[in-house]
């Protein structure tokens, strides 16, 4: 199906854009959250999307970003869990956001979306857990495509493990994810070392 439009903006709603691209208008729906983030109509844009069809609809979903398209793809495998249910998760939470959520359990992070019940949130939990990793977020985000110094699975593991001790003292998973992901890993560094760091980069 389409794996990306590149075109001009026509117009942006909460929950839709409308791209133009070689003068057909695609409407395509979007979470708050990359709508936010979208420049302003007469832009160009290139969106990411998921293409839904059923007997009664054909619906295109946009995302800025190849790591949210992913996330997205990931909800929607959760029973209970649609399109527009993945959206609304989108809408209140970042790709990392959510990862640090599933990792850590928190339900109520997750279920603070619209529609999104406690047990739903439950359920994306346990669904996913082992499906995500805050790694996911550091490799996504590696400039020129190449592998991320703490590609290899210690460092993986030493990131995880520092991310969650910093929720345990009470920091966001915002703060913890940035703090975490200033670090730069070696082989011989453990969670404790990871923790260290971040805790000084947050402290500066």
């Amino acid at each position: 199906m389409i794996a990306y439009l590149k075109g001009e903006i026509a117009d942006i709603g909460e929950d839709y854009l409308i791209l133009e691209v070689n003068n057909v208008g695609y409407n395509i729906r979007i979470s708050a959250g990359t709508a936010a983030l979208l420049p302003g109509i007469g832009e160009n844009v290139k969106i990411y999307t998921y293409t839904y069809v059923r007997e009664d609809a054909f619906w295109l979903y946009g995302f800025l970003t190849k790591d949210d398209l992913e996330i997205f793809r990931r909800l929607i495998t959760v029973n209970g869990i649609g399109p527009k249910g993945g959206l609304a998760v989108l809408s209140v939470m970042s790709a990392d956001d959510l990862r640090f959520a599933i990792l850590s359990g928190d339900a109520k992070a997750i279920a603070k979306a619209p529609g999104i019940g406690v047990k739903t949130a439950e359920r994306v939990i346990l669904d996913l857990r082992d499906k995500v990793s805050i790694e996911d977020s550091f490799v996504a985000k590696e400039a020129n495509g190449q592998k991320a110094a703490a590609g290899n699975e210690k460092g993986s593991v030493a990131r995880n493990e520092a991310a969650e001790a910093l929720a345990a003292l009470g920091y966001s998973p915002s703060e913890a994810l940035k703090a975490v992901k200033q670090v730069k890993i070696s082989e011989d560094m453990d969670t404790e070392d990871v923790l260290k760091l971040a805790l000084k980069a947050m402290n500066r």
